[in-house]
């Protein structure tokens, strides 16, 4: 579904993507593990647009889709969700729903279901989303993005700051939705056991270049962590 080709990317002559290759399949989760500093988000900022690649290719669904502007990419079915919980804080939960849906055919129908899949946020509606907590804030945040419904889901960071209850709702969201086909997952985390709790295929990114990589669950993280103590 999503493939990246010896993608080298940066900012202006500072090249902080050294040759980064991979690929997210259509129905699974993918994530991207790497100390502070590593490059992870320039990488997720690359393959969503809003870093521009330097050479090398990103493929979505066989698709060159390396010179498209991010609103190209997202037409194409790719929703990013970035670091911070991001949100319109002066409106209200319901209005930040609203925004996203409006103009969309299922609008109505897709709120209904993303107040399923996070069903922390119903009685949350009428509260501005500036006075939520990080963990209701980030299920907001992946909540607008779905309503895109995006054939790939781009995280980062989804768990920064959320208390463990909230994360492990989050990880079993996010296997439920790629379990019903459909969506694929790409994920930069630093929670080490999250990510390989969600992830079929892992890469440790050091210093902008990709330095391991394996199948995912919870018999990994040994290997994980010894990649990235190297």
């Amino acid at each position: 579904m999503l493939v990246l080709e010896d993608v080298r990317a940066g900012y202006g002559r500072t090249e902080v993507i050294h040759g980064v290759s991979l690929e997210v399949p259509a129905d699974g989760v993918v994530a991207v593990m790497g100390h502070n500093g590593a490059g992870k988000t320039t990488l997720l900022r690359a393959a969503v647009g809003l870093v521009k690649t330097n050479s090398g290719k990103i493929l979505f669904d066989g698709e060159d889709i390396s010179s498209l502007r991010p609103s190209g990419r997202v037409r194409r079915g790719i929703a990013y969700v970035p670091q911070g919980q991001q949100s319109f804080p002066q409106l209200t939960t319901a209005e930040n729903l609203q925004v996203v849906a409006d103009g969309r055919t299922r609008g109505k129908e897709l709120i209904g279901e993303m107040l399923d899949l996070f069903p922390a946020l119903k009685d949350l509606l009428g509260r501005r989303a500036g006075l939520l907590s990080g963990g209701q804030r980030q299920q907001l945040a992946i909540a607008r993005a779905l309503i895109t419904e995006p054939k790939m889901l781009i995280l980062d960071e989804p768990t920064e700051g959320i208390q463990p209850s909230v994360v492990a709702e989050i990880e079993q969201t996010i296997t439920s939705l790629t379990e019903r086909g459909g969506l694929g997952v790409l994920l930069v985390e630093q929670h080490i056991g999250f990510a390989l709790g969600a992830a079929q295929r892992y890469y440790v990114l050091e210093s902008g270049r990709m330095t391991s990589s394996g199948a995912g669950g919870a018999g990994s993280e040994q290997a994980v962590r010894e990649a990235m103590t190297i």
